[in-house]
């Protein structure tokens, strides 16, 4: 390898984690400042959510033609337009003066960013050797897992020492640089054979998972299936999904979906754990600092910061395993990985009212290790049977998946929380016999508003550790789902070319 490969290669892939921090920071630094929008907009809290909406759903729904887009235009050209326009609307989105504009940009910027994680992960594979794809996913996988760590707090400091507009133009540096860095160095490579695109295919897929993402996306606020929009867009998702299904097995052209992807048991093994991945991640972030804000009183700068060592426990054990994986088998450090991270939600199933920032901090840092040490040989794994032709689709496969299994955990657990914290209520004001409440402290006993309002603490706070209890029985169970996957041949480590049964 010489000097100027080298360089390139580096700068490759800089300007690719540039791209992925990017996108994956928005999808969690507008969260905190969605009441100053509501208030700078004048809208009402139902209205100001499609701020978030919109970007999920568009996200969500182009992801996956992010591949053949790439197969048809090149990765370049895809790539460094999806920079440019990702770059573009984050502008226009600060530049909002109405609900309208700012859903329209939200839209925009979402179908530019769907394409961002899975190209610059189809683009590290290129730009490294084979044995060194283990090292490359452990660098794209800092951008995917640490940025969405760090959005709400880069947020919340944003938005307190400036406006809710910076949270959008914050991508605008990060965006010139990284499509700076990308057309100086991504190579011109010849397109594949032009292959025609399955509109039939798409439609199906982008109405399923567009019903399904609105659905989990609105379901708490709209009171799940006791509301007609809920009913109507799961029936729509899963007729439409069921649609797809057919359509793959029967069309005689090129379907959407490949089913060559989906027939790799290394790839289909990986949606799904990477499935788990998103859940448990993801939900645990949306958790915590409601969590700490609501129930302890921690102010939003401290909750920001007790979430931040959880991208340095990831960043560490991403590091680790980048160095040994062609030493290790991958399925062991994936293995490991949920069961660390089972650890970590046993240790948030023990807090308490009285929980302190350093066991919060401790079982976050406990968690990204988890996360740190299944991402880069999962995501390894994953790639390893398939041909170097297919990385573009497989990684926007993989990427959407990982996204429906963020929103289908973060739906989940405010679901769960909602119901059990009623159901707690009920059960815990069953035993307040007049003997129990004279023996409260007096403040309590003479004020019933205060005495339900302790009631409705406690039972919400059993309510987040059902949650946390939940996720781990997940991460638990996912574990042994690493047999799924093919074990590397004997001295390929995590990096076989091919993998043997």
């Amino acid at each position: 390898m010489t000097a100027t490969d080298l360089g390139n290669r580096r700068i490759v892939t800089i300007g690719a984690m540039l791209a992925t921090a990017m996108q994956s920071l928005d999808s969690t630094i507008a969260n905190v400042a969605l009441p100053h929008m509501q208030g700078s907009m004048a809208t009402t809290l139902d209205q100001i959510t499609w701020v978030l909406t919109s970007y999920i759903v568009a996200a969500a729904i182009l992801t996956a033609p992010s591949g053949w887009l790439a197969a048809r235009f090149g990765i370049r050209r895809v790539f460094l337009v999806s920079v440019a326009g990702f770059t573009i609307a984050s502008v226009l989105c600060g530049l909002a003066e109405s609900l309208p504009q700012m859903v329209l940009f939200r839209v925009l910027q979402g179908a530019c960013g769907a394409a961002l994680a899975p190209l610059s992960q189809a683009a590290l594979l290129d730009a490294y050797p084979r044995e060194q794809h283990g090292s490359a996913m452990a660098i794209w996988g800092l951008g995917v897992t640490v940025a969405p760590i760090l959005g709400p707090t880069l947020g919340g400091w944003l938005t307190d020492n400036y406006n809710w507009r910076w949270v959008f133009y914050i991508n605008v540096p990060l965006g010139a640089l990284a499509y700076v860095l990308l057309a100086g160095q991504l190579p011109r490579r010849h397109r594949r054979a032009e292959r025609a695109f399955d509109w039939t295919g798409f439609v199906m897929l982008s109405i399923a998972v567009g019903a399904f993402q609105l659905m989990l996306d609105r379901g708490q606020q709209k009171d799940w299936f006791g509301s007609t929009e809920i009913v109507v867009e799961a029936v729509l998702a899963g007729l439409f999904f069921y649609f797809l299904v057919v359509h793959t097995a029967t069309t005689r052209r090129h379907p959407f979906v490949d089913p060559v992807l989906l027939r790799d048991r290394n790839f289909s093994a990986a949606c799904v754990l990477i499935f788990v991945v998103g859940v448990v991640l993801f939900a645990t972030l949306a958790l915590l600092p409601p969590l700490m804000q609501d129930l302890l009183g921690y102010p939003v700068v401290l909750s920001g910061l007790l979430l931040a060592p959880r991208g340095l426990g990831s960043m560490l054990a991403m590091m680790l395993v980048g160095r040994i994986i062609n030493r290790v088998d991958a399925r062991l450090l994936v293995g490991v990985g949920f069961l660390v991270a089972g650890l970590a939600q046993w240790q948030m199933s023990g807090f308490s009212l009285a929980v302190g920032p350093r066991d919060i901090l401790v079982s976050g840092i406990v968690q990204g290790i988890g996360v740190g040490l299944i991402w880069v040989p999962l995501t390894t794994l994953a790639f390893a049977t398939l041909p170097a032709a297919a990385r573009g689709e497989a990684a926007g496969l993989l990427s959407l998946i990982r996204n429906i299994g963020s929103s289908a955990g973060i739906a989940a657990v405010g679901a769960l929380l909602a119901r059990n914290t009623q159901i707690n209520h009920a059960q815990i004001g069953e035993h307040l016999t007049p003997f129990v409440q004279h023996r409260l402290p007096a403040l309590l006993h003479n004020s019933p508003a205060l005495l339900n309002a302790e009631l409705t603490r406690q039972a919400t706070m059993i309510g987040y550790l059902n949650d946390f209890h939940l996720m781990m029985i997940a991460s638990l169970l996912a574990a042994p789902l690493v047999l799924l996957l093919r074990r590397p041949a004997a001295g390929g480590g995590g990096e076989a070319a091919m993998l043997a049964d």
